[in-house]
């Protein structure tokens, strides 16, 4: 289905052309001035040039000719020559009518040549629990995919664990100090190893911190580990069944803590699944001439003539012949493009580190690792701060666990929902859970995803301003008029979205309108932050309506009749709406 714009343009194109002018200067756009009109054309300005009259000019000449034109309710030629357009109530209810007989998708039309896109977020390590910092590539990453899965992308979503390097030779070394009868530290083992790991999720998250903080005091430790975490890599057997509970254990610990988010990847692949890779790919660009030693690393240089800044080589080896962070990631992009053929990748990662993928994507380009029809997209999100402005933290001064971030949200809505009505407290805790999702999900999605912000647990749970409660709100009322209208009566054989009968119901269906235009850019752009204020603004328009209508009280039935139709394709907007941001809305409130 067209989007509204494009086909008011295409009047005002035609109008242009019948006028004897080019009509590439009908491009409509919607009005800056709505106390004016609902929609403006300022081409007249740039054609004067051409034409060689005054702007005004032109303008009249298309208002007359769209006079009468049944789209629009008035078209006024404005000094110095804007073009300022009101639709007509009836076509605006014909336009509604359409999305309306478009029920999963309402008029929005699928890309019409879809791409397979491999969108790289999440990012936690194994052995750790997921903190507040995980946070905003979780739920921005799982926006993004949805929106592309609605505009009929091939979304595959890949949480790249950090499950290899040091870390794991930490765990290692620290396991063997506490339980050195394992048989995983039999050198001379050659039995089956046990399929029930040797730890507990609880007792994995306190012996890496615990590995960690003795790494940095004992220098003998820190050997040993660097020891375990090479014979890990070089295939040591017992090292690496240990490895393989390490992620069993860890990954199930984090799907549970992301299920909880509502996030989900398609791909739970790890930097341990791009080392089978790691040699073959170092060759090649040696082969190829790509890869030099310099002070003993080799390295990959990808300046290029138009930097204003320096732009460092890529390291792909430490002169020790380690691998590094962006060996990994640039044999995961091998293994990704043998595997998928992804049209795009997307990385959902903090913006601070701009740099580090500028080298990493000129480095895959230059080597060949992508060709030219592949894009590579850095989506770098800002920090996430407390009240006093600095990144989140407890109140103890440390990194917040996820988990505790959430109940703890969770249990405010709960007091909220408890203080403010008679429930059962198992629908309540239920509810509650589904509000404050909304809560931490719409907080964050809402701000422009390179942007900073500050979480505000007290704003962000409020059911007044521009907030997830209020939207679900919203949408409760709805569910809650329709459930009344049905106990009530059935709509009528013939029941319609009708003009409208006042400037706030118009209101409202001018802003359903948007709907399609705007999934289409939030898609382009990347933006989940322009579903939000599409939504906000909806919300907003249906509760002025909802205040100044009678809708239960309407003594005509098919004006009444009217009115639900328009209620139930507000609501089908709103929720396929929450539904790619990633939440989703109760039942009551």
């Amino acid at each position: 289905m067209e989007k509204i714009l494009d086909v008011i343009s295409k009047q005002v194109m035609e109008a242009l052309k019948a006028c004897g002018y080019d009509e590439k200067y009908g491009k409509v756009t919607l009005s800056n001035r709505p106390d004016l009109c609902e929609y403006q054309c300022n081409g007249a300005m740039a054609a004067a040039k051409e034409y060689k009259c005054a702007p005004f000019q032109i303008a009249d000449r298309v208002a007359e000719q769209l006079q009468g034109n049944e789209m629009f309710e008035s078209a006024e030629s404005v000094k110095p020559g804007f073009l300022n357009l009101k639709v007509s109530p009836e076509y605006l209810a014909e336009y509604l009518r359409q999305m309306e007989a478009d029920e999963q998708r309402l008029g929005c039309s699928k890309c019409e040549h879809p791409k397979t896109i491999l969108i790289d977020y999440g990012g936690p390590n194994v052995a750790k629990p997921l903190h507040v910092g995980h946070l905003r590539s979780a739920i921005i990453g799982e926006s993004v995919k949805r929106i592309g899965r609605f505009m009929g992308h091939n979304m595959i979503g890949d949480v790249h664990l950090g499950d290899w390097g040091l870390q794991m030779g930490l765990i290692i070394t620290e396991l063997k100090a506490r339980k050195p009868e394992l048989v995983y530290f039999d050198e001379n083992y050659t039995g089956e190893y046990p399929e029930e790991p040797p730890f507990t999720i609880s007792e994995l998250e306190e012996i890496y911190p615990a590995a960690s903080g003795k790494s940095k005091e004992d220098e003998a430790y820190k050997e040993a580990a660097m020891e375990a975490t090479y014979e890990l890599q070089h295939g040591r057997a017992g090292y690496g069944a240990l490895l393989n509970h390490i992620l069993n254990v860890s990954v199930s610990d984090l799907k549970r803590n992301y299920e909880n988010l509502n996030v989900s990847f398609e791909l739970w692949k790890g930097e341990s699944d791009a080392q089978p890779y790691i040699p073959d790919m170092v060759e090649k660009m040696k082969k190829d001439g790509y890869a030099y030693i310099s002070e003993g690393a080799l390295v990959v240089d990808v300046k290029e003539d138009t930097d204003t800044k320096e732009i460092p080589p890529c390291m792909i080896l430490k002169s020790d012949g380690a691998s590094l962070y962006n060996t990994t990631d640039l044999a995961t992009i091998v293994w990704r493009m043998q595997d998928y053929r992804p049209d795009e990748i997307i990385y959902v990662v903090d913006k601070r580190q701009e740099l580090y993928f500028t080298q990493v994507f000129r480095c895959a380009r230059k080597t060949g690792l992508v060709g030219p029809e592949t894009e590579l997209t850095f989506l770098g999100f800002g920090t996430m701060n407390g009240k006093d402005g600095k990144p989140f933290k407890t109140r103890e001064g440390g990194v917040m666990r996820l988990e505790y971030l959430v109940s703890g949200i969770n249990e405010e809505m709960y007091k909220k929902i408890a203080d403010n009505h008679t429930v059962e407290e198992a629908e309540g805790r239920e509810t509650a859970k589904t509000v404050a999702l909304s809560a931490i999900k719409y907080g964050d999605l809402s701000n422009q995803a390179s942007k900073d912000y500050i979480f505000d647990i007290e704003r962000f749970t409020s059911f007044e301003g521009n907030t997830g409660p209020y939207i679900l709100y919203t949408i409760v009322r709805m569910k809650s008029i329709l459930k009344k209208y049905q106990e009530l009566r059935e709509l009528p054989e013939h029941a319609a979205i009708l003009p409208p009968h006042s400037d706030s119901e118009k209101s409202l269906m001018l802003e359903l309108g948007k709907f399609n235009g705007m999934m289409e850019n939030a898609f382009e752009e990347k933006a989940p932050h322009k579903v939000c204020a599409y939504i906000y603004d909806l919300a907003n328009a249906f509760n002025h309506f909802y205040h100044e209508t009678k809708i239960m009280a309407e003594p005509d039935e098919m004006i009444q009749a009217g009115y639900i139709k328009l209620l139930e394709l507000t609501k089908k907007a709103l929720e396929i709406c929450i539904d790619v941001l990633g939440f989703e809305a109760p039942e009551r409130m």
